[in-house]
């Protein structure tokens, strides 16, 4: 997987930006850097030129859309007005024939019938201004032909080496780019890309959330309760294939689906108790496993679908987090930091919010996102700032397209959320908003 950053800048003394990652459901995707000036990663003048192109495209688009609605409003009314206009035909044929025949009564209702017809003047005369617009249509669509045929004509001239080197270049300065960025607010959810169609109706996947990007292994669980069996494979291909993958059988089984892989270790809440067990894959090992003081288990406080959801693991830019409730709380959730190689309790906080009605939740950047619901219509709408040790009712929505999540994730190494949907794996791309660091910071 590859980040998709975008940056914006108001203006060359602002550092404000928004960015995404993005990838789409054959794994493939495109990294974009849009920096100031003064920046060492530069907009690219034919990026511009394209942007620009597409702006046109879109607004012709329109203007033909408009175009077409009123055309066929217009053609239906003089489709209306048909027979209308056959009549005063008539009746003026027979009056020009014999001007006698056209007496005051006959006069009336061919003025009458006239009339009615004045209201095809406007129609003709939008007629006229129409066939002006096609005109300058045409002759825009023939400009933008011209223009693509001299970006195309000049992007073909580079040879392939050429080619390679501004790509090498483009990806150094990406990643100096990328460097400067620090944590963010989530601010929206993209449409969900589906990965694979999988499993039972509840389970879990992800991807290790602290390794190397060349280490592209995914890892799924299937199951919420007494599962033991873990399928790990070598890449995001093989996944979204069901192939080349090797099984981890653990030494304890599982209980719901709040599991996380960190730093080549998978930590999952142990059945029937609140123990976290840390499990190493390469050395097929459990290195350390230690009780949740407290923390209620076997259904006492899951999330509102159930499944034993009462512990969720999960990590992000910040560390390793256990998401939880107990009696003491009353049922509210508990965020914990966790020191990784022990897994003793480094920081506790009480958000007051009542975790039967969560349908799930995630760690970004030190705060915790809750969603309303499990169910179709759902959307993220409580936050809470470990940093502040503050909460606000967020309005973020996004498309619960199957109806049933059981396990939504956040892997801040990709900036994406894993959720498994009613027997899907599906991904969300985040949009996080924050402050980047210049060089005159």
């Amino acid at each position: 997987m590859c980040v998709f950053l975008q940056a914006l800048y108001p203006s060359p003394e602002e550092g404000w930006q928004i960015y995404s990652s993005a990838q789409d459901a054959d794994g493939k995707c495109i990294c974009t850097v849009v920096a100031p000036a003064q920046n060492m990663c530069n907009r690219d003048p034919r990026s511009r030129q394209l942007r620009q192109l597409m702006e046109k495209v879109q607004n012709i688009s329109q203007s033909m859309e408009v175009l077409d609605l009123r055309t066929f409003r217009d053609l239906q009314y003089v489709k209306n007005t048909e027979g209308l206009m056959k009549v005063v035909d008539g009746k003026l044929k027979v009056a020009s024939e014999n001007p006698r025949s056209l007496n005051p009564k006959g006069f009336q209702e061919v003025k009458d019938k006239v009339n009615q017809l004045l209201p095809l003047l406007p129609v003709l005369e939008q007629y006229k201004a129409d066939a002006k617009m096609i005109l300058r249509l045409r002759e825009e669509v023939r400009n933008l032909s011209l223009v693509l045929m001299a970006i195309q004509e000049e992007m073909g001239a580079y040879d392939y080496e050429e080619l390679r080197q501004r790509v090498l270049l483009l990806e150094t300065r990406l990643h100096s780019c990328m460097q400067k960025l620090g944590c963010g607010k989530l601010t929206g959810v993209s449409n969900p890309i589906t990965v694979r169609a999988s499993g039972s109706r509840f389970g879990s996947w992800m991807t290790d959330t602290m390794i190397p990007s060349s280490d592209n292994r995914v890892w799924s669980m299937d199951g919420y309760f007494k599962g033991r069996r873990v399928l790990e494979y070598r890449t995001m291909s093989d996944f979204m294939k069901g192939q080349n993958f090797v099984q981890h059988l653990l030494p304890h089984p599982w209980a719901g689906t709040g599991h996380v892989v960190y730093n080549g270790s998978l930590y999952y809440n142990k059945y029937q108790s609140n123990i976290i067990i840390k499990y190493h894959f390469r050395s097929r090992s459990v290195l350390v496993q230690r009780s949740l003081s407290g923390a209620g288990y076997n259904n006492t406080f899951p999330y509102s679908w159930g499944g034993s959801s009462d512990i969720d693991l999960m990590a992000d830019e910040n560390g390793l987090w256990a998401v939880y409730t107990t009696i003491n709380n009353a049922g509210n959730i508990v965020i914990s930091r966790l020191e990784p190689q022990s897994l003793e309790i480094l920081q506790t906080w009480d958000t007051g919010f009542p975790k039967r009605s969560a349908g799930e939740s995630f760690m970004i950047c030190g705060t915790l996102y809750v969603t309303n619901s499990h169910l179709a219509g759902a959307k993220i709408y409580f936050a809470y700032y470990t940093n502040t040790s503050s909460y606000e009712y967020t309005d973020i929505p996004f498309h619960n397209q199957y109806s049933h999540i059981s396990m939504m994730d956040y892997n801040p190494r990709e900036r994406v959320l894993y959720t498994w949907n009613n027997g899907h794996q599906v991904l969300y791309n985040v949009t996080l908003f924050q402050v980047i660091k210049t060089s005159g910071d």
